[in-house]
Formats: structure tokens, sequence, C-alpha cells
């Protein structure tokens, strides 16, 4: 309850920019995000930067992932990576608004949020969402799509160690099986477009992961829609 509170009354309150320490102002402010949010030209389907004119990398070529799209904001390095672990780790849950901002300005994301039937954060685990206090990528979600977002489709239904913890090769293989449709609800997801939205994607491991669940719940259309990626 006392985090709760906390959590409350710092929306409330003015603040600095976390980059250039102007004050007052919002998490990030104008100045800055001119500086280090300019538009890349992505892959469409995997988001990684692409030289313009190429929709697609190599990989998602020969190996095309679950989703549909890929979008991102920004990508994971300074001053974002900073950032993320901020928000993340030291509760600022209020910051989400500011993210959600960059990433509705990102190339095709309005678009795609409002073609889109939901918007479903990328769950925690109950263990992880204990410790943490919150839902990064449900923050998001609320401030991205309010009337689609819905935190109780996804379910996430193993605990599994960080994928930063974890080498490359064996992310894909620690998530598998994780994540689950609230059994009541599947039915809902048949024929529908989705919007999948988390903080970060880096090797992409638990977004395949819930990707999965998705499409043998008969998702039409898959977005995955993350602030930033690992470039």
């Amino acid at each position: 309850m006392f985090r709760q509170l906390i959590q409350g009354v710092s929306r409330h309150l003015p603040s600095r920019c976390f980059v250039c320490h102007a004050w007052p102002t919002q998490a990030v402010c104008e100045h800055c995000v001119a500086q280090f949010a300019q538009p890349v030209y992505r892959c469409e389907t995997c988001a990684l930067p692409l030289p313009a004119g190429m929709p697609r990398c190599g990989t998602c070529i020969t190996a095309p992932p679950l989703w549909d799209a890929a979008l991102a904001a920004v990508p994971y390095a300074y001053p974002w990576s900073r950032l993320v672990v901020e928000f993340k780790f030291q509760q600022h849950p209020a910051w989400a608004r500011t993210l959600a901002t960059l990433m509705r300005s990102a190339p095709w994301v309005e678009p795609a949020l409002d073609s889109a039937h939901l918007v479903l954060p990328l769950p925690l685990s109950t263990q992880r969402l204990q410790s943490r206090g919150f839902n990064q990528a449900l923050e998001l979600a609320r401030h991205l799509a309010p009337d689609k977002a819905d935190a109780d489709l996804l379910l996430r239904v193993r605990d599994t160690p960080p994928q930063s913890s974890l080498p490359r090769h064996e992310r894909l293989r620690s998530v598998e099986g994780a994540f689950a449709m609230e059994p009541l609800r599947a039915g809902e997801l048949r024929d529908r477009r989705v919007v999948l939205v988390d903080d970060v994607m880096t090797s992409g491991a638990s977004l395949h992961a819930a990707s999965t669940a998705l499409r043998a719940a008969g998702v039409a259309h898959l977005t995955v829609l993350v602030f930033a990626r690992t470039e």
C-alpha cells in the first residue's frame, strides 16, 4: 500500500529530464527527444536497423518470425538503455506516459494501434510482479491504447530466469511454454488483430513464446511493439 501511495503521489510532482536534468519537464525533455529519438529505418518484421529501401533483413526473409510486423521507437543505447533500467527497477511507473508518447510517435505505430482490436502487454510472472511492484509493459499498453489494453487475456504461467542472465542460445528454450491464454476467454482472439507490447526486444525469445500462444488462439494479425530495440 505504501508503494502504491508513493507511486500515485509521484505522478503529480514536477520532474526533471532524466538525460540533461532540465527542470521542470517530463521524464525526457523535448530537446533530448529531438536529439536522441530520430526515426530509424528498420526491418518490418524484427525492427533491426536497415539501409533505406530494404523492407526486411536476410534473417527474416529466410526464417520469418511468428508475428507480422515489429515496431520500435528507439535503439536500446544511450540514453534509453539507462532510462529503461530506471523505469523498471527504480519505481518510476509514471514515466510510462512519456515513453508511450515516444512509441506513438514512431513510424507506423499509430496505424497499428488504430487497426488493432486488442493491445496486450507481455505479462510478468507472479513472483516478478511482486518483487517489481508493477508490470512496465502493462503501464505502456494502458497509455498507448487505454480502451484496447487488456491485462487478463495473455497470462504468464511459469516463472523463468531473467533473459539478460542467459546466453543467447538458451533464451528461447527457457521461455518455451511460459505463456498461455485465459481459458475462459481464449475464443475472443480468433481472427483478431493484436498488438503485443513490451519495453525492450533483445533476442525476441519472450515475444516469440507469447506469440506462439497467441497464434494458437487464432490471432489473425500480430504486431510486436516495443519501446527500445537492441542493435
